[in-house]
């Protein structure tokens, strides 16, 4: 591995480790509670807009990426 290829994967890495991105499932009112709450704390980066889960299942998801610190 080069040097350039080696400082490369280490940007990379530390570019990957200040985010944590995740699904979060639940109902309309909970996920407002949640993202309220990451928005509040400064951690919230992104949110999706709300997706059904489908069928009957009344639940929402949403993805989010926040600052992981």
């Amino acid at each position: 591995m080069t040097t350039r290829e080696r400082a490369y994967a280490k940007a990379s890495n530390q570019r990957a480790a200040q985010y944590t991105e995740m699904w979060i499932v639940g109902t309309p009112e909970d996920l407002a509670v949640m993202i309220h709450a990451a928005t509040k704390t400064g951690r919230l980066v992104f949110v999706s807009a709300p997706h059904q889960m489908g069928g009957d299942d009344t639940r929402h998801r949403r993805y989010l990426r926040l600052r992981s610190s």
